[in-house]
C-alpha cells in the first residue's frame, strides 16, 4: 500500500510536469519543484570482500543558474558508512542525474552516477534520459535504488603515506641533533619524564631520576626553551618526541659547558575536526595516574588542551657506612633509613594557534604544574671507635612537607616572506615557580640499641622560594642562493631567584623553636645572559654544512638579604665558533663531522663563601674564586642506512675543558673546635672525555624491532692543583636496547635494559645547589667513583574496540630488582659507601582510550537552510 501511495503522488505531480521542469520557466510561470522521494541504498567493500566501515559517501546533483543559464553540481546529502559498510539516503530528488561521491582513507575514490526514472515525456529538458514519444513509467520502484555491493581498489600510494605517517621511525637524524620518537615506548606509561629517559639512547638515569647525557648533566628545554620544570613533573604521556643534541650550535645557548641539550617535545595535533585521548592508571602502591586531552581544529583556529595527575607513593632504602678520618681512633658509623613518599602533582597544558593570514601565524601556550609531597624518612646510625672504646646509637625522624608551583607561558609570532623558505619569529618565553617546605627531624640518642636515652634533639626547617626564569627570542632565516639558508637572531636570558631558609632547634625549657641565625641561609640573585648568533648552513651536491658563530655576554648578582652583603661577577663578550659537516656517500651512507666550543658559568650559591649549616650532616660553602670552565667539543658520526630503514650510527667524540667546576670534599672547624665536613667547589686543571657510541635501529622481522645504545668511554679529572684528591683515568661503558614485539590479537610487548659498568661520579655542569649530603649520596665528582649497576623494563599492551580506540597497558620497571646505585667516595676526610636501592619491581596498569573525528566544521555555522529544504527539493539549496 505504501508504494502504491508513493506512485499515485508522483502521478499527481507529474501531470503539472509534463509542461515545463525545473529550472526551465515559460510564458513567466514559475514551474514547481520535482518531489524528493528518492530512496537509495548500498555497501562498501573491498577486494576481499570486507566491509569498509567510516568512509564517505555524498551525493550531488543538477541545478539550473537563472544568471549563468548553465546547470551547476550542488551538495544534497552527504553521510557515513556503517560498521557494517551500508549506506542510506532517503527524501532524494527524483529528477535529472545524481552522483555518488565516495572515499576512503587508503582506497582509491569512485564517482556513480544514477537517475530515478529511465524514460521521460518527449520534449522534457533537463533530464539525463530522453526518449522521444516515450512515456513514464510510474511504478515505485522508480523511487527506489538498490545499489548492491561496490567494491573500492586499495589506493597503494595513499596507503604507503599513511602506513608511514602512523609509524614514525624510532630514530631521525639532522647535521645537528638525534631525534627519537618515544610515543610508541609504552613502557613508560603512567609515569614521568624519567621514565622516559630510561629508554632513550645517549642518555643514563639514576636512582634518584637525575639525568645524565654522556656523563654530564645536560641542560633540560621544553619544546625548544629552558624550563624551570624538573624531569619529574613532566607525563610521559604528554611526551611526543625527545630532541639528543650533544653537541648544540650556535644557535643554542653556550651555558651548559661540557654537557649536551635534551629538549622534550611535547605532543600536539593540528588535525582538522576534533580528538582527544583519556588515560587512567595505577601502580602497585596505589598511586593513580589520569589525564585527559583534547584538539580541535578549524580554518584559522588551533586549539588544544590537555590534563595530567600522577600520585607518588613509592618507597626507597639507603645504606651507608663512613670512616671519619678526621677522629682519633677513626670513627666508623653505619646508617640505615627508609623513605617513604606521599603527594603527587598535576600538570596542564593548553595552546592556541591563530592563522590569521596564509603568512601570519600568532600562536600561545601556557604550563600549569602544581604539586605537594610529604615524605617521610626513618634513619638509624651505629657509631663505634675502630678501638671499640665508645659506641652509640641513634633514631632519627624526618617528616617534611613541599609544595610547588610552576606556570609558563610561551607567545609567539611567526611571519612567512613571499620567498620561499625566508621567515621571522618571535618569542616570549617564562617560566615562573613558586616552593615552600617545611622539616622536622627528630633525634634521640642512646648508649647502645635499646639501651638509655643519652639525648634528644628536635630540629625544625622551614624555607621557600622563587624562581623565574624569561625569554626573549627573535630568529630570522633567508635562503641563500643555490640550497644555502641564513640564520641569525637574538637572545636575552633573564633569571631571577629567591630563597629564605630558616633553621630552629627546640628548647626544652622554654617549650619552644628557637632560631639559629648562623644556620639560616636568605638570599635572592639575578643572572642575565645576552646573546646573538649567524648561521650559514647550504648543501653542495651531496655536500652538507652548517658554520656558525655565538656571542654572549652575562651580568651575575647576589645578595645575601640577612646581612645585605652583595656579591657580583660580570663576564664580557665571549664568542663560541661552532661548524658542522656532512658528507653523503653511496648506497644510503653519510658522514658527519661538528665542532662547537661551550661555557659553564659558575652559579651564584658556588660563589658565596657563606657556611650553610642547616643540615647537620652536610655543611656547604660556595667558593669566590671559581672562574667559568670552557669545553671544547670534537665529533665524528658515520650513518649507514640498511634495508627496510634499519640504521647504524657509529660515533667518535672528545671532549676537554678547562678550569672544571667540581665538587670537593673539605674540613671546616667548628665554634667548639671540632672539625666538620663541608661540601665545597672548586677549579680543577682540567677535565677530558673520549668516547665511541653505537646505536642502530632494527627491524629485524614484521612483528619484531628494536634499537640498541653502547657507549664506551674514558674519562679523566685532572686535579692534581688539589692536593691528594687525583684520580687515575677510567674506562666504562654504558649500554641500553629497546625491543617491541607485535603478537596476535592485537597484543604487543616490549623489553628494555641498560647496564652502566664503574664509572667516574658525574660532573655537576651548571649547578647551582648545595651538593647531596656526604651521608646518603655525595657528588664530590673529583673524588669518588659509581659501582657497576643494571636493570630490565618490561610492558604488554592490548588493543580492542573500534580502529584500536582503546588500549590497556600493564608495564613492570626495574623486573629484578637490580637497578642499585652504589657510590664509592674517598678523601684525606671521610671514605664513604652509599648503597641506594629503589623501590622495585614497579608495577603500572594503564588505560587509554582515543576518540574524534576528522575533517568537521566545529566553528562553522550549520547551514540550517538546506536540512529544512531537504524534504521538498534539495535541488533548490542555495
Amino acid at each position: 500500500m505504501k508504494k502504491l501511495a508513493i506512485a499515485i503522488m508522483f502521478m499527481v505531480a507529474a501531470t503539472d510536469l509534463l509542461a515545463q521542469f525545473p529550472g526551465a520557466p515559460a510564458n513567466g510561470v514559475k514551474m514547481p519543484s520535482a518531489p524528493s522521494i528518492g530512496v537509495v541504498n548500498g555497501k562498501l567493500i573491498d577486494s576481499s570482500g570486507k566491509a569498509i566501515a567510516d568512509a564517505s559517501v555524498i551525493i550531488m546533483g543538477e541545478k539550473f543558474d537563472t544568471i549563468t543559464r548553465k546547470t551547476k553540481e550542488v551538495l544534497i546529502k552527504g553521510v557515513s558508512t556503517k560498521s557494517n559498510g551500508e549506506f542510506s539516503f532517503s527524501d532524494l530528488p527524483v529528477s535529472g542525474k545524481l552522483t555518488l561521491k565516495i572515499s576512503a582513507n587508503g582506497f582509491t575514490p569512485i564517482d556513480k552516477s544514477f537517475v530515478f526514472m529511465d524514460k521521460m515525456p518527449a520534449g522534457v529538458p533537463g533530464t539525463t534520459a530522453q526518449v522521444a514519444g516515450g512515456a513514464a513509467s510510474f511504478s515505485a520502484a522508480n523511487f527506489e535504488k538498490d545499489l548492491g555491493k561496490i567494491i573500492l581498489s586499495i589506493n597503494s600510494k595513499q596507503l604507503e603515506t599513511v602506513v608511514v605517517t602512523a609509524k614514525k621511525a624510532a630514530m631521525t637524524m639532522d647535521i645537528d641533533k638525534k631525534v627519537f620518537n618515544v610515543e610508541k615506548n609504552f613502557v613508560s606509561a603512567g609515569g614521568t619524564a624519567v621514565d622516559i629517559m630510561k629508554n632513550v639512547p645517549s642518555v643514563q638515569v639514576d636512582i634518584d631520576g637525575n639525568v645524565t647525557l654522556r656523563n654530564a648533566s645536560p641542560q633540560i628545554y621544553i619544546d625548544g626553551r629552558p624550563s624551570t620544570l624538573s624531569l619529574d613533573q613532566i607525563p610521559a604521556d604528554a611526551i611526543e618526541s625527545v630532541e639528543v643534541i650533544t653537541n648544540p650550535s650556535a644557535k643554542y645557548d653556550a651555558s651548559g659547558g661540557n654537557a649536551g641539550i635534551l629538549n622534550i617535545v611535547l605532543k600536539k595535533n593540528r588535525k582538522s575536526g576534533y580528538n582527544g585521548n583519556i588515560n587512567l592508571g595505577i601502580d602497585k602502591r596505589g598511586g593513580i595516574n589520569a589525564g585527559a586531552g583534547v584538539n580541535f581544529r578549524q580554518e584559522k583556529f588551533n586549539v588544544s588542551a590537555n590534563v595530567f595527575t600522577n600520585q607518588n607513593k613509592n618507597r626507597s632504602q639507603t645504606e651507608t657506612h663512613l670512616e671519619d678520618l678526621l677522629s682519633s681512633p677513626t670513627l666508623l658509623i653505619n646508617q640505615y633509613s627508609q623513605s617513604k613518599n606521599a603527594g603527587g602533582f598535576m600538570f596542564g597544558k593548553m595552546g592556541l594557534d591563530y592563522f590569521a593570514t596564509n603568512r601570519s601565524t600568532f600562536s600561545f601556550s601556557m604550563i600549569r604544574v602544581r604539586g605537594s609531597m610529604k615524605p617521610t624518612d626513618f634513619m638509624t646510625s651505629d657509631s663505634l671507635f675502630q678501638n671499640g672504646s665508645m659506641k652509640s646509637y641513634s633514631e632519627r625522624t624526618t617528616e617534611a612537607d613541599r609544595l610547588f608551583n610552576a606556570t609558563g607561558v610561551t607567545v609567539g609570532y611567526k611571519y612567512l616572506f613571499p620567498k620561499k623558505g625566508e621567515e621571522i619569529t618571535a618569542d616570549v618565553n617564562i617560566f615562573k615557580g613558586k616552593n615552600e617546605n617545611s622539616s622536622l627531624y627528630s633525634s634521640s640518642i642512646y648508649d647502645d640499641k635499646g639501651g638509655i636515652l643519652r639525648n634528644d634533639m628536635i630540629q625544625k626547617i622551614d624555607g621557600s622560594g622563587t624562581n623565574q626564569f624569561s625569554t626573549i627570542q627573535t630568529d630570522y632565516v633567508r635562503p641563500l642562493k643555490g640550497t644555502g639558508k641564513l640564520e641569525a637572531g637574538l637572545r636575552a636570558q633573564l633569571r631571577s631567584l629567591t630563597s629564605k631558609q630558616n633553621n630552629y632547634f627546640y628548647d626544652y625549657s622554654s617549650s619552644d623553636f628557637v632560631a639559629i641565625p648562623s644556620a639560616s641561609a636568605n638570599y635572592k640573585n639575578n643572572d642575565n645572559v645576552y646573546a646573538a648568533y649567524l648561521s650559514v648552513s647550504g648543501t653542495l651536491k651531496n655536500f652538507g654544512y652548517k658554520a656558525g658563530l655565538r656571542g654572549e655576554s652575562s651580568y651575575y648578582q647576589g645578595e645575601m638579604t640577612d646581612t645585605k652583603q652583595v656579591f657580583t661577577n660580570s663576564y664580557p663578550i665571549s664568542l663560541f665558533p661552532s661548524l658542522f659537516l656532512s658528507q653523503k656517500l653511496k648506497n644510503k651512507q653519510e658522514l658527519q663531522l661538528n665542532y662547537t666550543r661551550r661555557v659553564n658559568r659558575p652559579f651564584f650559591m658556588q660563589l658565596i663563601p657563606f657556611v650553610d649549616s642547616s643540615n647537620q650532616l652536610n655543611w656547604t660553602r660556595g667558593n669566590p674564586d671559581l672562574k667559568p670552565e670552557f669545553t671544547s667539543s670534537l665529533e665524528a658520526a658515520y650513518l649507514k642506512t640498511l634495508k627496510g630503514n634499519n640504521t647504524i650510527l657509529a660515533s667518535v667524540y672528545y671532549k676537554y675543558t678547562t678550569n672544571l667546576i667540581t665538587g670537593f670534599m673539605d674540613t671546616l672547624s667548628g665554634s667548639n673546635g671540632i672539625k666538620h665536613p663541608v661540601n665545597s667547589y672548586v677549579n680543577a686543571n682540567s677535565a677530558y672525555m673520549a668516547g665511541f657510541e653505537l646505536t642502530s635501529t632494527q627491524q629485524i622481522t614484521k612483528w619484531w624491532d628494536m634499537n640498541t645504545n653502547v657507549n664506551i668511554y674514558n674519562s679523566k679529572i685532572n686535579s692534581e692543583n688539589i692536593a691528594g684528591t687525583s684520580n687515575e683515568a677510567l674506562w666504562s661503558w654504558f649500554g641500553k636496547f629497546n625491543a617491541n614485539f607485535k603478537l596476535p590479537k592485537e597484543f604487543s610487548m616490549q623489553f628494555s635494559g641498560t647496564y652502566q659498568s664503574k664509572t667516574n661520579t658525574p660532573v655537576n655542569s651548571g649547578g647551582g645547589g648545595p651538593m647531596g649530603p656526604p651521608i646518603g649520596g655525595s657528588r664530590t665528582s673529583s673524588q669518588g667513583y659509581v659501582k657497576a649497576n643494571y636493570g630490565f623494563d618490561m610492558a604488554v599492551k592490548k588493543t580492542f574496540l573500534k580502529n584500536n580506540a582503546a588500549s590497556a597497558t600493564l608495564s613492570v620497571n626495574d623486573v629484578f630488582s637490580t637497578r642499585i646505585n652504589n657510590t664509592y667516595t674517598a678523601s684525606p676526610y671521610f671514605i664513604q659507601s652509599t648503597i641506594r636501592t629503589p623501590d622495585s619491581p614497579m608495577f603500572r596498569l594503564s588505560f587509554t582510550y582515543r576518540f574524534g573525528k576528522m575533517d568537521m566544521s566545529i566553528f562553522k555555522r550549520k547551514n540550517m537552510k538546506a536540512d529544512a529544504e531537504g524534504s521538498s527539493g534539495a535541488m533548490q539549496m542555495q
